[in-house]
């Protein structure tokens, strides 16, 4: 494991953001936020995963009192045709969804902010990904959709399972499309000393 100075929490929920970090080989705890970014009135995708991702950030800075603690929050959402997907309603949305992501292009974008407790913000960074989906039928992505892996993810589709499938090409960070672009959370934890070095 790599050596974290201080102690870093995950202000997320997400089993996939954990194994991310994980996978980096950082120490961690998990404080999930009880932000509602559905609450948000933000039109520009950007602007709104930004502000998604420092409210739940700031949620969880607002609950610690041991100053020095680094907070990591995040936000994706998936956007095509002007329209913002997040995790859907039911099947019938994540089927919707999925509907319209098949045969074409779509962006992934992923805001990652860096918070410490006595200080606030440190830094947010927003990542983009653009992936591309196959043509599907119906039946197809009913059967997808009836597997249970839309349920808790932006677009309705895990990319890391059987997601996969419907993916021919990708351009950017495959770990932002999962839920935590893995080299840009490095670079903050390296750039503001909540890591004295990796790996």
């Amino acid at each position: 494991m790599s050596a974290v100075p201080h102690r870093l929490v995950l202000a997320s929920a997400s089993p996939r953001r954990a194994e991310i970090l994980e996978t980096l080989g950082l120490t961690f705890e998990v404080h999930p936020s009880g932000a509602d970014e559905t609450a948000l009135a933000v039109e520009d995708d950007t602007a709104f995963v930004r502000a998604a991702a420092l409210a739940k950030l700031t949620d969880v800075l607002d609950a610690i009192h041991d100053a020095g603690i680094f907070v990591l929050a995040a936000d994706t959402v998936v956007c095509v045709d002007g329209e913002r997907l997040g995790q859907p309603v039911d099947d019938d949305d994540a089927l919707r969804m999925l509907g319209l992501l098949v045969g074409r292009d779509h962006v992934v974008r992923t805001a990652v902010v860096l918070g410490k407790a006595g200080h606030g913000v440190l830094e947010c960074r927003v990542v983009e990904t653009r992936v591309w989906f196959r043509e599907a039928g119906l039946d197809e992505l009913r059967r997808y959709v009836a597997t249970g892996e839309s349920r808790d993810k932006a677009g309705a589709y895990g990319v890391q399972g059987l997601g996969s499938g419907f993916v021919t090409r990708l351009e950017g960070s495959y770990t932002n499309v999962v839920g935590l672009p893995a080299a840009e959370v490095v670079g903050l934890l390296l750039e503001h000393g909540a890591l004295d070095q990796w790996p």
